[in-house]
């Protein structure tokens, strides 16, 4: 699987973006995925997952109600809509997926849970 964000920009505090992670191969629609981001100075960190189904999301403490993970297997893509946006929320966005065997019913929030990562994508929020 090879997956390709894209959506970053710069905004300005209190704007929206939503990212799109384009996923190749036939196995998508079986795996779960997530979005993670890594500040400068900072740890990668979980922010939002969904499952193989669609039917369940996961998301960190810090960006519930805020933002909307969500995914449409028919065109192997993940989007996260994010809304209400912070300065504290700039970082550089990943999208992940778990890999095979699929089909797993939690959704995993620790990087080494993924097996594919995409390049990333930069969201610079001013104040």
């Amino acid at each position: 699987v090879q997956l390709q964000a894209s959506g970053g920009g710069l905004v300005q505090a209190g704007g929206s973006l939503r990212l799109s992670c384009q996923a190749s191969g036939r196995a998508f629609s079986s795996y779960s995925m997530a979005w993670f981001r890594q500040a400068p100075g900072k740890e990668r960190e979980f922010v939002a997952g969904i499952k193989w189904s669609g039917e369940k999301t996961r998301y960190a403490d810090s960006v519930k109600n805020r933002f909307t993970v969500s995914r449409d297997n028919a065109k192997n893509t993940v989007y996260l809509q994010m809304n209400s946006l912070k300065p504290e929320d700039t970082a550089v966005y990943y999208c992940a997926a778990d890999g095979p065997p699929g089909f797993r019913i939690v959704i995993m929030t620790t990087g080494p849970s993924y097996n594919y990562w995409g390049q990333g994508t930069l969201v610079t929020v001013s104040s």
